[in-house]
Parts: C-alpha cells; structure tokens; sequence
C-alpha cells in the first residue's frame, strides 16, 4: 500500500493532514500530587497535531486541521504547532467556545499515582463538525490522518469523522489510530466507544491499534484475532509494546521487535510510531522498513521528557533501518541517540 493521493489538482494538496483536538498542557515543576505541585509548564498536547509536528519535523509536508478558542490559550497552541513548520491555515478560531487544557502529574501515565485533569468539556475542538469545518482543506492530501479521540468529544465530531471515513473515490489514504480513551467515552452520550472504534477502524485503509487496546475494548487477545476483526483495511498495524509490532497487509504478515530503549518518559511514543510508519508509507518503503521507522520514531519521543521529540536525520534513519536483524536486536538508544555518530550502529549502540 502507498499513498498514491488525491486526483485534486489544488495548489495545497500536502503529504499528510491531521484533524483532531490540541489542547494546551501543563507540565508540572516537580513529582507529586496535582495538590502539592506549586507550579506548571505549559507545552501542548494532541495526538493529531502531534503526528503533523514530527512529520513536519522529519521533512514532510503536513497541515493539521482543527478549531481553538479566539483567546490566548489559542493563540499559543497555533503558533506552537505552526513553529515545527506544519500549516495551521485551515485552524477555525472559535470567538464562543475556549481551547481545552489539562494538567498532569510527573512520571509514567500508565502508573497508579498518575493524575491528569482535563478541561476540555464545551471546548472548540468540541463543536468540530461537517458544517463548521472546511472538508476541502481537510481532504487535501495524501493521507488524512485521524484518531479515535475525536469522535469521542461530541456527537457532532463522531459525524464529520463518520464522513470522513465513509468508503468513496478519490478520497485520501485515511489512517486512523484506535485511540480508545475509556474515560472520554463513559462522559459521552452519544455512542459505546468500542463499537464506534471499531466501525470507524473499518472504514479506514491504515489502521494503528495497540494489543492492550483492542483487548480493553474489544476483548481481542493477538494480532491475528484484531485481524479476524478488522479484515477491512489495507493495512493493519498491532502495537505490542516492548515486543514489536505486527502489520497485516492483505494476506503477508510482518512482524519487527522493538528497540532497547533507555526510556526517559513514556509520552507521545505511539503518536512517533505512526509517524514513523506514516513517513515511510508516503515514500513507498516496504512494510518491513515501514515498521523500523515507527520503532525509531518511537524511540526518539521515549528518550526526551515530552511528547514531541527532533527526530533522526532521513540518512541517520534510513542506516538503521538496514542493519541485519541480528544487528537490529542489538541496538539500545538512549538520550541523544538522534545524533548521528559514525559507526555507533556497528556497534550496537546509539550514540
């Protein structure tokens, strides 16, 4: 599968578009309760507009589309994306609605003691729809990549993405990323996520899903019973965490490990991999290579505090991409490893 695009001869056609909400976030100074932390850094946080950032970032065309309040929040949100070079003109500014934050605690989401408080209900992104949304700007390119957190904020979101995932020609290569958010769609009244997930997933030709995922919400143990579930698209790729990933792409069945990574914060890692896999789709690389470079994406946002991390040079990449298997198991990235450092790879190492 390549993203071969749209027929559309406009001027503005770019490799990727990413709809969906991005919110302001704040980081806090310090471990410990959202209670006892005294102060916050603001940063921004959005699965959509977090893939456009790193494919931007890694040499790509990329527009995200979306809507933010006419306030100040909005104002750094836009601009904050727009500085990694992604094309924010199609952003509707909502003069009525405020754009969404949240606040979270230090340390691993998945850990006990992890506490993020989201204020987001009523937000613009809440209001997107297929009225208040330009669907030209949105179908513009290559790939139009979504996720399952939209659909999750209102019934209006849950019907654009509906449309936007509606099987006809000449749309764009739709990626889609499960996302499922347990906690957004038990406030929603307006669908049971699961089965919602699981509709829009198959209206999509690529479909991101991890295997902790589709068990919590479909009660799918394996990439081959997500594959029996979701025989509709093109490509189907199964996070495993630690173990690797499996992609399904008509009947061929490819499986890559996961790197060693010394993790510095378990952020923003499965928006990496799908760019990752993203950027090696749009330039036509085997499934196999396409895999690598979502590990490697990956391992760049694992080894940074934040979300969004510099990614490896295209060369850099594309080296490690192509050691042996043997050499591939060997490799162990840590902070800094995007930095190309001659002969690091033979050794197994990075920097």
């Amino acid at each position: 599968m390549t993203a071969t695009g749209r027929t559309s001869t406009a001027p503005d056609v770019v490799d990727v578009v990413a709809l969906g909400e991005s919110m302001v976030t704040f980081l806090p100074s310090r471990p410990g309760r959202l209670a006892d932390v005294p102060s916050f850094e603001r940063a921004i946080g959005g699965a959509e507009s977090n893939v456009a950032c790193v494919l931007a970032a890694a040499g790509h065309s990329a527009r995200w589309v979306g809507r933010a309040g006419a306030d100040g929040f909005g104002d750094h949100l836009v601009e904050a994306i727009g500085s990694y070079g992604v094309d924010v003109s199609a952003v509707r500014r909502d003069p009525g609605r405020p754009t969404g934050v949240y606040f979270r605690t230090a340390g691993d989401r998945a850990g006990d003691a992890h506490e993020v408080a989201y204020y987001r209900a009523g937000s613009a992104a809440s209001a997107m729809s297929v009225d208040t949304m330009d669907l030209d700007a949105i179908r513009s390119g290559r790939v139009l990549h979504l996720s399952g957190i939209t659909p999750a904020l209102s019934a209006d979101c849950l019907g654009l993405v509906r449309e936007l995932t509606a099987r006809r020609p000449g749309r764009p290569l739709v990626s889609f990323d499960v996302n499922h958010r347990p906690g957004l769609w038990r406030e929603a009244r307006h669908g049971h996520g699961p089965e919602v997930l699981l509709e829009l997933a198959r209206g999509a030709d690529l479909v991101f899903v991890g295997d902790d995922e589709a068990r919590d919400a479909w009660d799918l143990a394996g990439p081959e019973a997500v594959r029996a579930a979701l025989p509709e698209p093109e490509m189907l790729v199964v996070k495993q965490g630690a173990s690797g990933a499996t992609a399904f792409h008509g009947t061929d069945v490819t499986s890559v490990p996961a790197l060693h990574v010394d993790v510095v914060a378990a952020v923003g890692a499965g928006d990496a991999f799908a760019a990752g896999f993203l950027s090696a789709t749009l330039r036509g690389l085997p499934v196999r290579e396409r895999l690598r470079h979502g590990h490697l994406m990956a391992a760049a946002a694992l080894t940074v505090p934040g979300d969004l991390a510099t990614p490896p040079a295209r060369g850099h990449a594309d080296r490690l991409v192509a050691l042996d298997d043997s050499a591939w198991g060997r490799l162990r990235l840590g902070p800094g490893w995007t930095q190309d450092v001659p002969g690091a790879e033979e050794e197994g190492r990075t920097p």
